[in-house]
C-alpha cells in the first residue's frame, strides 16, 4: 500500500512513517497542502492521511481540490480539530473517515485498511478471486482454504492484483507499489515475483495460471470464467468434458514458452527470440 501523509507537525509525521513502515506500507509525506496535490496528480496513492491544519492552504482546501480534480483517492483526516462541524465539514467535502489526535496506532491501520478496501468496492476484510482469498487486515493468503506462505514483497503483489482485479497492472505500476521510487530494482525483478508466486499456487492449487501475462503491458488477475483456466476456475469446467491429456500438455508447453521468454534479455527483439524457441 502506498499512502501520502500531509501534515506539519514533524513528530506526528514521524510517528505516522514508522507506524505505516511496520505494515510495509510505502509513505510519501509533506507538510504542504499545494504540495501534496502536485504528488496526487502525478502518482498514484492507495490512501491520503491529511491534517486539516497547514501553514499554506488548509487541509479542507486540498480535499475539495482533490474531489473537483476528480481524484476518488481514500482521505482519511487525521486532526487536531475534535469540532462536530468541522467533521461534518469534512466528511462533507469528501472526506472518507475521520480520526482525532492524539491516536491509537492500531485503529489509524484498522480505518486505513477499512477506507481502503471500500473504495476499492469490499465490504469486508476478505477479498475472494475464485480460489483465492486474501485476508487484508491478517495480510495472509490461501488456495482453497489452504494457507500460502508469501512473502511481503509477494504479498503486496497480490494484494494489488486482487484490489485491482481485471486490470492489467504494468510492472512500473508494481514497483512503485512496492518500492515507492526508493532503491527501485530493474523491472525483470516482477518476474521473478511472479514466477515464484506462480510456483507456489501451482504446489497447492495444482495450476499456476490464475495470474495472466498480457504481453508488452503486464500482469492481472481476472474473475472466474473471464480469462485462462487455473485459479479462477477448473480447467475441465472451463475447456468442457473433451479436455484430453494433449490439450493440457499444449497449455503447459505454451506457458514454459511465455516464462523462457520473460527470462531472456531484454535486449533481444521479439521475433528473434520466438525464432529461437521455433528452432528448440
Amino acid at each position: 500500500m502506498r499512502v501520502l501523509v500531509v501534515d506539519d507537525d514533524p513528530v506526528s509525521t514521524s510517528l505516522l512513517e514508522a507506524v505505516l513502515g511496520r505494515e510495509d506500507c510505502i509513505v510519501e509525506s509533506t507538510d504542504l497542502g499545494a504540495e501534496a496535490l502536485e504528488l496526487a496528480r502525478h502518482y498514484e496513492f492507495d490512501a491520503v492521511i491529511l491534517d486539516l491544519q497547514l501553514p499554506d492552504i488548509s487541509g479542507g482546501q486540498v480535499l475539495r481540490r482533490l474531489r473537483a480534480a476528480g481524484s476518488s483517492v481514500p482521505v482519511l483526516i487525521l486532526s487536531s480539530q475534535d469540532d462536530r462541524a468541522q467533521k461534518i465539514q469534512a466528511l462533507v467535502d469528501g472526506a472518507d473517515d475521520y480520526l482525532t489526535k492524539p491516536f491509537d496506532k492500531h485503529e489509524l491501520l484498522a480505518r486505513l485498511r477499512v477506507v481502503v478496501r471500500r473504495a476499492k468496492g469490499h465490504a469486508t476484510s476478505q477479498i475472494t478471486v475464485g480460489r483465492l482469498t486474501l485476508d487484508l487486515a491478517a495480510r495472509t493468503v490461501s488456495v482453497d482454504d489452504v494457507p500460502l506462505k508469501v512473502t511481503a514483497k509477494e504479498y503486496g503483489i497480490l494484494e494489488l492484483l486482487a484490489l485491482r482485479r481485471g486490470t492489467t497492472l504494468s510492472k512500473e505500476t508494481f514497483l512503485d507499489h512496492l518500492y515507492g521510487g526508493r532503491d527501485e530494482p530493474e523491472q525483470k525483478i516482477i518476474d521473478v515475483f511472479i514466477c515464484k508466486l506462480r510456483k507456489k499456487i501451482a504446489a497447492v492449487a495444482g495450476d499456476a495460471r490464475g495470474i495472466e501475462t498480457v504481453w508488452g503491458q503486464g500482469y492481472v488477475l481476472r474473475e472466474p470464467g473471464s480469462g485462462m483456466p487455473g485459479l479462477a476456475e477448473e480447467a475441465p469446467a472451463f475447456f468442457g468434458p473433451e479436455l484430453t491429456a494433449e490439450t493440457l500438455h499444449a497449455l503447459r508447453t505454451a506457458e514454459l514458452e511465455e516464462l523462457l521468454l520473460q527470462l531472456l534479455p531484454q535486449t533481444l527483439d521479439r521475433p528473434m527470440a520466438d525464432h529461437r524457441l521455433a528452432r528448440a
